[in-house]
């Protein structure tokens, strides 16, 4: 067991993307709306809230808005919107060709759920995966024809860490 752990932690990374936030819902937040046009929520961080713009943790005293989020395009049971938080300010680019899996406090942590989305947003597949198994899991991931994309979620609440797409 140990060593398809340690396999799998040595795999070279998938080509992969990382779709960032859309600036235009970005603009839209740091102006007060999220998508469902509701009113965006101020907050000063207590620290390690998870950035989605930036893919970071936040720090002590930072100004966060949190915001409703909605990852999907396409109308279905399996669209559905939830709590966001990003910087109030607009932060430089995180990296987009691997994962947020490094530093001190790691934006995705230790465990994090894979999911595989078809074309028609639907999903495929799921596994709660680690920094030792990411890559094995999105390369099984991203083989497959039919995944069009994977969503990262927090486990503990569920809620939406960033989008990858195979890269192209």
């Amino acid at each position: 067991m140990l060593a398809a752990a340690m396999s799998t932690a040595t795999q070279p990374a998938p080509p992969f993307r990382i779709v960032p936030l859309a600036p235009a819902f970005l603009a839209r937040v740091r102006e007060a709306r999220d998508d469902l046009g509701q009113p965006v929520e101020r907050h000063v961080a207590r620290g390690g809230e998870p950035l989605r713009d930036c893919l970071r943790r936040a720090s002590p005293g930072e100004a966060i808005l949190l915001a409703s989020y909605c990852p999907f395009t396409l109308a279905g049971p399996y669209r559905e919107y939830g709590p966001v938080f990003v910087s109030a300010a607009a932060q430089p680019q995180p990296r987009l060709d691997r994962l947020p899996l490094e530093g001190e406090a790691p934006y995705l942590g230790e465990a994090f759920v894979l999911r595989a989305y078809s074309r028609e947003e639907r999903i495929l597949d799921a596994r709660m995966s680690s920094p030792g198994a990411a890559c094995g899991d999105l390369a099984a991931f991203l083989a497959r024809p039919e995944v069009a994309f994977v969503l990262a979620r927090f486990p503990t609440y569920g809620c939406y860490a960033l989008r990858i797409e195979p890269a192209s």
